[in-house]
């Protein structure tokens, strides 16, 4: 295919087992869904919500669940290369913080809303 490179770590060490990579590629998409999912919860905050009671509310809640998504997204593809690697190099499978701060920043962002939605109660 013209104008695509194959990254260089690629030609590092031996291809794993095809089982494995498969997986990976799994894994991957979970997390590209995961954005998706984000990004669509931001278009329907922001364009099927009625406004909170607090100004500006809702449109933070869209801009915050857009940028998860845009980070979520981002992280997958390094996730996926690095598992990739290490599998070709038989290394350990490389450590990632992003399950405990997309776990902290929705618990915090649910929170947020149920702040939100008792503060516009009847």
């Amino acid at each position: 295919m013209a104008g695509s490179r194959r990254p260089r770590w690629r030609t590092e060490g031996e291809d794993p087992d095809y089982r494995f990579s498969l997986a990976n590629e799994r894994t991957f998409l979970a997390w590209v869904r995961t954005s998706l999912a984000l990004l669509a919860g931001a278009v329907a905050v922001d364009q099927l919500l009625e406004p909170f009671s607090v100004p500006g509310a809702r449109t933070a809640l869209a801009t915050v669940l857009a940028l998860l998504g845009l980070l979520v997204a981002a992280v997958a593809y390094r996730r996926w290369a690095g598992t990739e690697r290490a599998m070709r190099l038989h290394a350990p499978l490389p450590h990632t913080p992003a399950f405990a701060l997309l776990g902290a920043a929705l618990a915090l962002l649910a929170a947020g809303v149920v702040v939100l939605v008792l503060l516009g109660g009847e």
